[in-house]
C-alpha cells in the first residue's frame, strides 16, 4: 500500500525543440527553459505517473523528440545521467 501514498515527484524533462514558456499551464504547470542548443527543459512536480504519462503523451501530440527524463531528489537527479556523448549536459 505504500506506492499509492507516494508524494507528488519532481521531474526534469528535455526535449528537441523550443518551446515558449506559454505552454506552462497546458503542461502541469512545469517550468519550461529554453536552451542554446534548440532543447528546452521542463522541471517541476508531477503528482502521480498517469500525470507523468499524460504530460509524455501531450509532448508526443506535439511531435515533440524526447531526449530524456529524470525523476529528481532534493539534490538534483536520482540517477547519474549520462548522454550519447558520454558527458553530463
Amino acid at each position: 500500500m505504500a506506492a499509492l501514498d507516494r508524494a507528488s515527484e519532481r521531474y526534469h524533462i528535455r526535449i528537441d525543440a523550443h518551446l515558449d514558456a506559454s505552454w506552462s499551464a497546458w503542461f502541469d504547470g512545469l517550468t519550461i527553459t529554453q536552451h542554446d542548443d534548440g532543447t528546452s527543459s521542463l522541471v517541476g512536480e508531477l503528482v502521480d505517473q498517469a500525470a507523468l504519462y499524460g504530460l509524455l503523451g501531450r509532448l508526443r501530440d506535439l511531435g515533440a523528440s524526447l531526449l530524456s527524463v529524470q525523476r529528481l531528489g532534493v539534490d538534483g537527479p536520482v540517477y547519474p545521467v549520462t548522454h550519447e556523448s558520454g558527458d553530463p549536459r
